[in-house]
C-alpha cells in the first residue's frame, strides 16, 4: 500500500495535505467508514482519490451529474490515473470496454450515477469486481431536506448489505444538523466517523447590495471587479436569464444562458463551454451549477436572493475553489421575499416541510439584513462560531445603526390605518402623500398617515420594510394580495415602550470596493501569463479536458511568480506530479526561458 503523503505529492503535485483530508485519508484506506462535510474547494475529492489508490480493487464513485463526472475523469487521467465513467452519454461500445478494464483490474476508479447504480444489471456487474472503497459524492441528495433532493440517493444504503467489509465514504459541503442525520440513517453510516470541517471560506469577499437595476448593477459589477473572469450570475426565473445573459453579451461580456427550459443539446454545449473555455459567464437558474468542478470561476453573483443559506452557501462556494480571491455578490430586494415565500406556500410540499422551508428563507433574509459580519452570521446557520472576518461588506465599511423608532411608528400606524390589507407599494405611497388612482379611490388621502414620511424616498421606505420583515415586526400576508399585517411583536413599538435601530438607509449609488486580486506587477509579467494560459488552452483542446485539468491558475500563478529555472526547481511549483512533469515540463522551462530573453 504506498503511502498517502507520496501520492499526494508524486501523483497530484501537492505539497501537503489541507485540515483534515490526511486522517481521513487514512481512516479509509485502513477499511473505515466516513462522514465527510467539508466546504466547496476544501478538496473532498482528493479523500477517496488517494485511498483508492492505497487499496487493491477498484473505487465506485456515486456522482449526480453527466457533467461532474466526465471532468472528474478527464482531469484524472491528466494525472496518470486509470478513471472512468459509465453514464447515458456512454457508448455502448465504451461501456464494454470499461466493464473489461474493470475486471482485468486496469481500474482504479468508476465514476457511475445512482440511477445506473441500482439496477440489477449494474449490481451484478460490480459482484464480479474486486471494489476498493465505494464514495458517494453530493450526499446530501438523500435528505428531503437538504436543497437537492435524490430520491434514488436514498437506496443506497442497500450497498453495505451487498458489499459488506468495502469501506464506504459518503462527502458534502453543505448539511445542516437534519441533513447530516438523515445521510447516516439512509446510507446506513451509524459506525461512521463523521469528520465536520470547518465551513469557512476566507478567500470568498462577500457583499450585499439593495436591488435597484440589477441588470446595471450586475455589469458594473462585472466591469470594475472581475472584467475578462469567469462567472456565474444565478437568477430566479428563466426569462430572467434569457434577459440578463443578451444584456451582458450587448455590453461585451461573454455570456451564455443555461435554464431547464433550453434543449439538452444546448444545455449541454453551453456547460461545457463554460467549463473548458476561459472568461466565459454563465447565466443560469439553479438548475446549474451542483458538482460544476471548475476551480477558476473567479464571481459568483446573485440576483435574486437564494431561498435559504445553503443554497446561497452551496451555490457562492463555487467561486474561488482553488483558494486565490473570489467574490460572492448578490443584490435582493423586499420583491425576492415575496416571490420566493409564494414558491414554498403554492408548492406541493408537506406542511411540516413548507415550515422548514419559511424557516429557511427567513434566515437567508437576516443574513441579507444583517448589519454584522456576514461571514459571522453564515457560520453561524451550519453551527459555527468566529469572530468577525474583517473581510466582508459589513466588516469593511460598517453600518453605523441611526435611531428609527419615529419612521418605524409612521410605517406600523399607516399598515394598521389601511386596514392591513394592501401591499407595501401602496403603503408606500400613503405614507409619502402620492395621490394615486389607488390612494383616491380608497379614500386613504384622508387617513392621519397621509403624506406624514416625505422625508423618506420609496426605495428608503422599502429599505425599512425589509428590515421589518426580516425582525418579524410585520408580514407579507401572500393570501391576501400581498399585504403587509401587524405582528404581535410590534406592539411594544407602537405604544412608545420600546426603540428601534436600523441599518443606514440605501445610498442612491452604493459603493463597490475594488475586490479584485491584482498580483500582476508587471509588463513581463503580464506577457508571461498571458503565453502560459494560450500554451494550457493548447494542451487541453489536444487532450479534450478543461484547461484546469492541465494546469490550474495557481499553478500558472506560481510559474510567473517564482519563475523555475530548471527541472529541480520545477518540482517544488504546485500541482506538478510526476505525469505532468515528464508530460509538459520541457514546454513550460521553454516558455520561462523565452520570457527571461524578452526581458
Amino acid at each position: 500500500m504506498q503511502d498517502a503523503l507520496t501520492l499526494l505529492s508524486t501523483v497530484f503535485g501537492y505539497p501537503a495535505f489541507r485540515g483534515e483530508q490526511e486522517d481521513i485519508v487514512n481512516h479509509v484506506a485502513a477499511g473505515g467508514n466516513a462522514l465527510v462535510l467539508m466546504p466547496t474547494g476544501g478538496g473532498k475529492s482528493l479523500c477517496y482519490q488517494i485511498p483508492a489508490l492505497m487499496r487493491s480493487g477498484m473505487a465506485l464513485v456515486v456522482s449526480p451529474l453527466i457533467a461532474l463526472m466526465q471532468d472528474q475523469v478527464g482531469a484524472l487521467t491528466e494525472l496518470g490515473v486509470a478513471a472512468a465513467c459509465l453514464n447515458s452519454a456512454t457508448s455502448p461500445e465504451d461501456a464494454r470496454d470499461i466493464a473489461r478494464r474493470a475486471k482485468s483490474g486496469e481500474l482504479d476508479l468508476l465514476y457511475v450515477a445512482p440511477e445506473r447504480l441500482l439496477t440489477p444489471r449494474f449490481l451484478s456487474f460490480l459482484d464480479s469486481v474486486p471494489l476498493a472503497l465505494v464514495a458517494i459524492d453530493e450526499a446530501h441528495c438523500v435528505s428531503h431536506w437538504g436543497h437537492d433532493f435524490r430520491p434514488e440517493y436514498q437506496q443506497l444504503g442497500r450497498l453495505v448489505e451487498r458489499f459488506p467489509g468495502v469501506p464506504r465514504i459518503a462527502l458534502t459541503a453543505t448539511a445542516d444538523q437534519q441533513t447530516r442525520a438523515d445521510i447516516l440513517h439512509y446510507l446506513q453510516l451509524g459506525d461512521a466517523r463523521v469528520f465536520l470541517s470547518s465551513f469557512d471560506r476566507p478567500n470568498l469577499f462577500y457583499q450585499v447590495l439593495e436591488k435597484h437595476n440589477a441588470k446595471k448593477q450586475v455589469l458594473s459589477f462585472i466591469q470594475s471587479e472581475h472584467p475578462g473572469a469567469s462567472g456565474i450570475v444565478y437568477c430566479l426565473s428563466r426569462k430572467r436569464v434569457e434577459e440578463m445573459a443578451e444584456w451582458l453579451v450587448d455590453n461585451g461580456i461573454h455570456a451564455l444562458p443555461y435554464h431547464a427550459g433550453l434543449g439538452h443539446e444546448v444545455r449541454e454545449r453551453n456547460q461545457r463551454e463554460f467549463i473548458r473555455e476561459e472568461s466565459v459567464v454563465m447565466v443560469a437558474t439553479l438548475a446549474f451549477g451542483m458538482g460544476i468542478d471548475k476551480p477558476d470561476v473567479r464571481f459568483v453573483a446573485h440576483v435574486d436572493m437564494p431561498k435559504s443559506p445553503e443554497n446561497f452557501y452551496q451555490e457562492s462556494g463555487r467561486a474561488g475553489r482553488d483558494g486565490l480571491p473570489a467574490t460572492s455578490w448578490m443584490c435582493y430586494g423586499l420583491n425576492d421575499v415575496v416571490q420566493l415565500s409564494g414558491m414554498i406556500q403554492n408548492s406541493d410540499m408537506a406542511d411540516l416541510q413548507k415550515q422548514v422551508e419559511l424557516n429557511k428563507l427567513d434566515a437567508m433574509l437576516a443574513f441579507c439584513e444583517t448589519p454584522g459580519c456576514r461571514r459571522q452570521h453564515i457560520l453561524g446557520f451550519f453551527g459555527e462560531t468566529s469572530q468577525p472576518c474583517g473581510h466582508c461588506d459589513n466588516c469593511l465599511n460598517p453600518p453605523v445603526l441611526y435611531d428609527a423608532t419615529v419612521p418605524v411608528q409612521k410605517m406600523l400606524s399607516c399598515i394598521y390605518r389601511v386596514g392591513q390589507r394592501f401591499a407595501a407599494s401602496h403603503v408606500v405611497d400613503v405614507l409619502m402623500g402620492k395621490t394615486t388612482p389607488l390612494v383616491e379611490s380608497t379614500g386613504h388621502f384622508g387617513l392621519k398617515t397621509f403624506g406624514v414620511g416625505k422625508e423618506f424616498n420609496q426605495r428608503q421606505w422599502r429599505s425599512v420594510i425589509r428590515q421589518l420583515v426580516a425582525r418579524k415586526l410585520i408580514e407579507v400576508d401572500l393570501a391576501r394580495g400581498q399585504s403587509l399585517v401587524l405582528t404581535e411583536s410590534c406592539r411594544p413599538l407602537l405604544k412608545g415602550e420600546e426603540q428601534i435601530f436600523l441599518r443606514p438607509l440605501a445610498a442612491e449609488k452604493p459603493s463597490i470596493r475594488q475586490t479584485t486580486d491584482r498580483w500582476l506587477r508587471t509588463e513581463r509579467e503580464e506577457r508571461l501569463w498571458q503565453a502560459l494560459r494560450r500554451w494550457r488552452k493548447g494542451r487541453a483542446d489536444e487532450h479534450n479536458v478543461p484547461a484546469y485539468a492541465v494546469c490550474s491558475d495557481k499553478t500558472l500563478r506560481e510559474l510567473v511568480e517564482r519563475r523555475p529555472e530548471n527541472a529541480r526547481e520545477l518540482t517544488r511549483i504546485y500541482g506538478l506530479g510526476e505525469l505532468k512533469l515528464a508530460r509538459y515540463g520541457n514546454d513550460l522551462l521553454a516558455l520561462l526561458q523565452e520570457n527571461r530573453e524578452e526581458g
